[in-house]
């Protein structure tokens, strides 16, 4: 009964937390409902064990209580209110809420600059939302992604492009596995987002040049790949290749066209593999091999081939296509969308966003070089992934 209590207790402290905040309109307060099982209780002693915790904090002037004085829940605690939410909490051992906030404030100050969503998250945690299930307490999880995305910089300077996760982890942590545990606030700062939804773990470490195992890039199309080795076409309806190995085409393609979504790839696969299109999955957000691997394909087109990306229409599938444009840039060509227009999404696959998300979405297109899909974007205000197109 004891647990009981205090774990009521925490939930009182964690209520008025929240009407403080604005976030809840009634008094913050256990009746009967939450009691319940305590007004059930059918042993004396354990009754008393309850009301020992309650009469404690009552002593400590963090609580008022009131009991019933007449009928069968005579003695017994009927309501409970917060006197003092500092002193509930230390009755609790737990921080107070203006001192987790302050500390966080300031821990993360620093690093604001450098990452402007941290505002946004900061700004969360004071109207006491999480962000992605991560509250203020979590404020050594954000400085230790920092530390790992700083790590991953390093190591580009250096001419390290990709590391095995568990190698990266240990190096830093002495502990191979707590890079993945980092995944919500490694997605956050590098999207810059606190509304995108949650990316596999396998495209944020690609962001940083970190991977899990070696995954081969995916191609499709009726195209002769010249690689370390060996000049061949590819295979039927698609070949697995590492990227270091692809060195160039052999032969030139009607469109290279790169897609983010693994359904869609394979479905373009088996309907085009036999068309003189090169089709390349990207995986997410490809690594820094594979985009290496694509600038020396590009590099080797004539500028007239058109390059195409399709993705999701929403804001990681354009921010995929914001970073493939530079690259694309970066071997002469320009990147065109496909099917990334938010004329060709049906009604019926529509899925409403925040303005902030639009924003981003519109942000990232404009960063693509998409000026038009920019503004329609602007105009539309939804978002749809690639998959549920066909």
């Amino acid at each position: 009964m004891e647990a009981l209590a205090r774990t009521l207790l925490g939930k009182l402290l964690d209520d008025a937390y929240k009407e403080e905040a604005g976030r809840r309109s009634r008094v913050a307060a256990l009746t009967a409902s939450n009691l319940s099982a305590y007004h059930h209780c059918n042993s004396l002693q354990r009754k008393e064990a309850f009301d020992a915790v309650f009469e404690s904090a009552r002593m400590a002037r963090a609580v008022d209580l009131e009991k019933a004085d007449r009928g069968a829940q005579e003695g017994f605690i009927v309501r409970v209110v917060v006197r003092d939410p500092v002193i509930l909490a230390n009755f609790l051992g737990r921080e107070p809420l203006n001192k987790t906030l302050e500390r966080a404030g300031k821990t993360l100050a620093p690093f604001v600059g450098r990452f402007p969503v941290l505002a946004d998250v900061l700004e969360q945690w004071k109207e006491l939302r999480k962000v992605r299930n991560h509250d203020a307490t979590s404020v050594q999880d954000w400085l230790d992604a920092i530390r790992v995305i700083d790590f991953s910089e390093e190591n580009l300077t250096k001419g390290i492009i990709s590391m095995p996760l568990n190698v990266a982890s240990g190096k830093l942590f002495k502990d191979t596995k707590r890079i993945r545990r980092l995944e919500v606030p490694l997605d956050v700062l590098l999207t810059g987002s606190i509304e995108v939804s949650g990316r596999e773990g396998y495209e944020i470490w690609n962001d940083i040049g970190l991977f899990r195992e070696e995954h081969p890039v995916r191609m499709a199309g009726n195209v002769v790949v010249e690689r370390e080795g060996v000049t061949a076409k590819l295979d039927i309806p698609y070949s697995g290749l590492p990227a270091d190995s692809v060195k160039r085409l052999a032969s030139v393609p009607s469109a290279v066209i790169s897609i983010e979504n693994q359904t869609t790839f394979h479905e373009e696969a088996r309907a085009r593999h036999e068309e003189n299109v090169l089709l390349i999955y990207t995986a997410g957000m490809p690594n820094s091999p594979w985009r290496d691997m694509y600038v020396r394909i590009l590099q080797g087109l004539p500028r007239e081939v058109p390059v195409f990306h399709w993705g999701d229409i929403d804001e990681g599938g354009f921010r995929i296509a914001s970073v493939l444009a530079k690259e694309a840039v970066r071997a002469g060509h320009s990147i065109l969308p496909m099917k990334m227009h938010p004329q060709d999404v049906p009604t019926e696959h529509r899925r409403s966003a925040s303005p902030k998300t639009i924003e981003r979405m519109a942000y990232f297109a404009r960063q693509a070089g998409w000026d038009e899909v920019s503004m329609e974007i602007e105009k539309a205000g939804f978002t749809v992934e690639q998959e549920s197109l066909g």
